[in-house]
């Protein structure tokens, strides 16, 4: 059917000769597709506005007025209201997230004068596009009183995963008078959930208690709860799961979530059970946590439960978080097969579904396989992302595939994220340094645009692990230098180079100023590697003083490593005492029994004490450690 409009009239005029000139049908509507016959100069007095009114409710733009053309003579001179009719042509845009078509009312706005009447409807339109820019000109330059404008600009910044600006946009509303309503704050908690601003998120708590707005908002309820869950205080967001006058899915899911992102896979668990107990159902995204949940704890039959479940209920068909979960929870329980065969069984697979699979191959030590996949990926058309380069790399390093990992390292810097993440550029350093290309992972560090002391300690372990103790030394000043304080992994290793080069004073030096100038307190490592140290040196005392002074650790180690100490200056007094401790932890500990025998049998005058030991050097022989190695 075709239909044509008659300047100056009134009337559809088609097959069926004449409508009425009230509100034509949408079967008529849908049928005027003709460009030219819309396209008129001068007026038409056709009711454009309930037209376009009709054609924007339903969600399907192709059947309404496309091209500039078409807009021109939507925006004709003789109809009345037209800001409303181009305004209800942008909410129609918003839905549809058609920025093009937006664009092109915003030029007909402007050639007609209306952007004061229209400012409004264009700042939502370019907000639900993603036109961040124009739609914060806009608001800045003609000002807005509709809560609903600045909710789309709130919401807008969090899709964009700008939460500082979301926040700073609703303080900028507050700051002029406009009340907020329950979408506004729903919006500004998903900000506060994002960085952690649980004192913000807590003042619009307290603004919703005060309008009574969770009496009757399941959504704001929920909003609240993933607030609290996401900042870490979990007391908070079960006092406001348990005070909401109804509960469901989305809220139990967002207390799991919650847990499950902290590691406290516990108490992950014991809300699912609760929320089940209650009668709700969980859905994918229940799951989903439920299974990281799992994963952490290494649950690999109750993770196979859940799998079932989700099977049984078709829930992995057309969802990829689900089955990337799934990957996730049988690469970390070590069940690396079933992850591969639930991976290649997936539909869809996005980065972090590839990811979960190369993480899984690179923690199990099977770098060949990781890289392999990484390559599949690639083939696959996924493009990989700083994850999957940090992992890939440390796949690298596990297996000395220096030359692979320079080709990474290009990609890297093609991409330009070492100028973006620092996660990337530490796992460079790291391979070029486990690969013994020091001098490489040198380069790289200080061709980053930001250190940390994790980039640092990739490097000074480099060194330290290819016996360049006094390059490792000088790294770990300069580090300080920096401004960057050592952690304890950087102690650990500084201590171990101290031992190595038989540096007593600067590695005791070092061992005090972790408590008195880094506050940290040393663990059993550090303990052992300064023990160690006194006990190359011969510094025996000290290193017996140093284990009667350590906290509660198992001393059994230190004990054996100060005998062998004894043994070699020769300090039976000192090596009776090791000797004694350690067989109060296992008076059948063969070395330790072998050891002090080798003492006596090397020390003079000690005859009878060396047959006193005797039964003791058998019964080491019969715990089959038939040699000890000892320091000479």
């Amino acid at each position: 059917m075709t239909c044509t409009i008659q300047q100056k009239c009134d009337v559809f005029v088609g097959p069926d000769k004449v409508t009425s000139k009230a509100n034509p049908s949408f079967s008529d509507l849908k049928d005027v597709h003709s460009k030219e016959s819309l396209w008129m100069e001068g007026s038409c007095n056709f009711l454009w506005r309930e037209w376009e009114l009709g054609m924007t409710a339903i969600p399907v733009l192709n059947t309404s007025v496309k091209d500039e053309k078409e807009l021109c003579t939507l925006s004709g001179s003789k109809f009345s209201d037209r800001g409303t009719a181009f305004t209800n042509s942008l909410r129609a845009c918003s839905r549809n997230k058609d920025l093009q078509r937006g664009i092109k009312i915003h030029e007909n706005i402007l050639k007609r004068g209306l952007l004061k009447e229209c400012s409004d409807a264009l700042i939502t339109m370019y907000a639900k596009c993603s036109e961040l820019k124009s739609a914060q000109d806009l608001l800045n330059k003609y000002g807005s009183r509709d809560v609903i404008t600045w909710t789309s600009m709130i919401a807008g910044y969090n899709r964009a995963g700008k939460s500082e600006d979301a926040l700073n946009c609703f303080e900028c509303m507050q700051n002029k008078g406009i009340p907020a309503n329950a979408v506004t704050y729903a919006c500004v908690l998903k900000a506060c959930a994002s960085i952690g601003a649980s004192e913000k998120g807590e003042e619009i708590h307290n603004l919703i208690l005060q309008q009574d707005l969770l009496i009757d908002d399941r959504v704001l309820g929920n909003a609240l709860v993933d607030m609290y869950a996401k900042c870490g205080d979990f007391s908070k967001a079960q006092d406001v799961l348990q005070n909401l006058p109804f509960r469901d899915v989305v809220s139990w899911s967002a207390l799991i979530a919650g847990y499950a992102k902290e590691g406290q896979a516990e108490q992950a668990l014991k809300c699912f059970h609760r929320m089940q107990h209650e009668g709700i159902r969980p859905n994918a995204v229940t799951y989903a946590c439920i299974l990281k949940a799992y994963a952490a704890l290494g649950a690999l039959h109750e993770g196979e439960k859940i799998h079932d479940v989700v099977k049984n209920q078709e829930l992995l068909q057309n969802n990829v978080e689900l089955g990337t979960a799934l990957v996730d929870m049988y690469a970390k329980c070590g069940a690396l097969s079933k992850a591969k065969c639930v991976f290649d069984s997936l539909l869809h697979r996005d980065v972090v579904c590839w990811n979960a699979l190369i993480v899984g191959y690179t923690h199990d030590g099977q770098g060949e396989q990781a890289l392999d996949c990484f390559k599949r990926m690639k083939h696959d058309g996924i493009t990989p992302n700083a994850t999957t380069y940090a992992c890939i790399l440390k796949a690298c390093a596990s297996i000395g595939a220096c030359d692979e990992g320079q080709k990474i390292h290009d990609e890297i810097e093609r991409q330009g994220l070492l100028e973006v993440d620092i996660m990337v550029g530490n796992a460079l350093v790291d391979m070029y340094a486990k690969c013994g290309k020091l001098s490489k992972a040198q380069e790289v560090l200080h061709q980053l645009p930001f250190r940390d002391v994790v980039s640092w300690n990739a490097l000074i372990t480099g060194f330290a692990q290819g016996g360049l103790g006094e390059q490792a030394l000088s790294c770990f000043e300069k580090m300080q230098s920096e401004g960057i304080s050592p952690d304890a992994v950087s102690f650990l290793c500084i201590l171990n180079v101290c031992s190595h080069l038989g540096l007593v004073d600067k590695g005791y030096e070092y061992f005090v100023n972790m408590t008195t100038k880094y506050g940290i307190i040393p663990n059993s490592e550090c303990f052992t590697c300064i023990i160690d140290l006194f006990g190359r040196a011969g510094h025996l005392e000290k290193a017996v003083q140093l284990i009667q002074e350590m906290p509660v650790f198992d001393r059994s180690a230190n004990w054996i490593a100060l005998l062998s100490a004894s043994h070699k200056w020769g300090d039976i007094k000192v090596g009776r005492l090791a000797y004694e401790q350690a067989a109060q932890v296992d008076k059948m500990h063969g070395p330790a029994v072998l050891l002090m025998a080798n003492m006596y049998s090397s020390a003079e005058g000690e005859i009878n004490k060396r047959n006193k030991i005797k039964p003791w050097k058998e019964l080491g022989i019969r715990t089959q450690v038939s040699k000890v190695s000892v320091p000479r």
